[in-house]
């Protein structure tokens, strides 16, 4: 039942209203008596003394039976509530107005008496009871003097048995019971308005919560992040949930990222295995070849099979630097020192490392640059990485006769770099994927001997590195071309 912090703080709330409730009532009703019984004794604080003035009640310290009678009727019709009483100076009862079954002492302490009549009484100020052998009331008195002598004293209890038993009626009144009916509806509305509230406090952190079981149980902490607060701002539970909502999103961020890392090792495992397979059973055969027929074969032969497996270990080299390269770019261990080059200078320093295989193979490979090219600010060695991966695949997909063409173009505050070739093209369907990992067009890898399918991957790595995107148009037997763009040296 008060498993929910809405509950426990509701139950605290209830249970404080009502104990409060109950001690304001027994509050106010202690002090309602001794409110009473003070103002009682201040009002009433020279009605003694005022008695004395006007009736001799004693006469050489014997009562004067008709004066006190005088005054016992007199103030019984003012006042049916007090009592009288007539005391010697050592404060032993001589006359009294009560009943005389009702007198339960025949001496007054006069402590208590001489205080009052001193004027340095606190009220309210008790004095015994008559009536009580150990009950005490408030009280009003006077010294009885005659001729400078004190013959006595008046002692007048204020709130005799006919104040009791009114007293005990006020359980029974209409003020008292509108006071507690009142009471117990101001706390009905404080205990409804504090719920109220509390219930709105709460609202926050439970909507947090049902974010974090949804979070747990679903990963997706959705919930609560479409409140978008600043962390600067608001109180505790909307700092907590932003901050949650923070934790939540980069948690998915890197399971995303453990999820794509997984992938990308099993491709990789399944790739290099595929893709290292082939040169290593080639190797190994004509090594097997060269072992068994070492007699038999001539020397033609022999250069012709050591040639072959020399061709096939570059391969494998090249293709292993590879993996290595891009496994760098993946872990973003490259840094890029951009600094400013010309790039046509680049291009015309790439092309040369490629002339003599073009020149074998029967193409022909230019460049076509303006006289304006301003220079580029980029890391010239990841540049030159890419323009070689670029002409590699070129060549390596232009048939003989066919051209090869790097040309360069500027534009506002950019330089832009396209190689084009005549060769086989690409179908529509795999333009989007030939810059994946050993992703190849032509999945027989015969047409194209020593291709991997991981220079375009690693020159659109380089490229995201600089900022630059990298666009390709290719049409079938009639060519490709890439197209980049890099800034401009301002």
């Amino acid at each position: 039942m008060f498993r929910s912090l809405y509950a426990k703080l509701a139950g605290v709330l209830v249970g404080l209203l009502a104990l409060t409730g109950a001690l304001a009532l027994t509050i106010t009703w202690l002090t309602a008596g001794l409110y009473h019984e003070e103002i009682s004794q201040k009002l009433n604080r020279e009605l003694a003394r005022h008695v004395v003035g006007e009736k001799r009640l004693l006469h050489e310290g014997v009562v004067d039976r008709a004066a006190w009678e005088e005054l016992f009727h007199m103030l019984m019709v003012i006042n049916p509530g007090i009592e009288l009483y007539l005391l010697d100076p050592g404060g032993r009862v001589l006359a009294y107005s009560a009943p005389p079954e009702k007198v339960q002492r025949s001496a007054i302490a006069l402590a208590p008496v001489r205080e009052f009549i001193d004027g340095h009484a606190r009220f309210p100020l008790y004095g015994d009871d008559p009536r009580d052998t150990r009950g005490q009331k408030v009280f009003s008195a006077a010294p009885i003097m005659s001729e400078g002598r004190l013959n006595g004293y008046l002692y007048v209890i204020l709130g005799g048995e006919e104040y009791d038993s009114v007293a005990n009626k006020l359980a029974g009144s209409f003020i008292l019971r509108v006071s507690v009916w009142v009471l117990l509806a101001s706390l009905l509305v404080a205990a409804l308005a504090g719920l109220f509230l509390f219930k709105v406090l709460t609202c926050k952190l439970r909507r947090l919560s049902s974010a974090m079981d949804s979070f747990k149980d679903t990963e997706a902490p959705d919930g609560y992040v479409t409140m978008q607060m600043s962390l600067g701002r608001g109180d505790e539970i909307q700092r907590l949930g932003v901050a949650f909502s923070e934790m939540a999103r980069r948690l998915k961020e890197q399971m995303h990222a453990l999820e794509r890392t997984d992938q990308q090792r099993r491709e990789l495992v399944a790739n290099v295995s595929h893709d290292l397979r082939t040169p290593l059973a080639t190797l190994q055969g004509y090594i097997e070849t060269l072992r068994m027929k070492d007699g038999k074969l001539t020397e033609d032969e022999r250069c012709a099979y050591l040639d072959t497996a020399l061709r096939h270990c570059r391969d494998l080299n090249r293709r292993v630097a590879e993996l290595l390269e891009l496994s760098k770019f993946d872990a973003q261990e490259i840094q890029v020192r951009c600094e400013p080059f010309s790039l046509a200078e680049l291009v015309q320093d790439t092309l040369q490392k490629f002339k003599l295989a073009a020149r074998a193979k029967g193409v022909n490979i230019e460049t076509r640059a303006a006289a304006d090219v301003p220079f580029v600010h980029a890391d010239i060695g990841l540049v030159e990485r890419v323009l070689d991966n670029l002409l590699d695949n070129a060549l390596r997909h232009t048939p003989p006769g066919g051209d090869i063409r790097v040309t360069l173009a500027s534009g506002p505050g950019r330089v832009t770099v396209e190689v084009s070739d005549t060769g086989c093209g690409i179908p529509a369907d795999e333009l989007q994927r030939i810059f994946e990992r050993f992703h190849q067009v032509d999945k027989s890898r015969n047409r194209y001997p020593g291709a991997s399918g991981l220079g375009l991957a690693i020159a659109k790595r380089i490229l995201d590195l600089h900022g630059a995107a990298i666009d390709v148009k290719s049409t079938l037997d009639a060519g490709t071309t890439f197209r980049f763009d890099l800034p401009a040296h301002s």
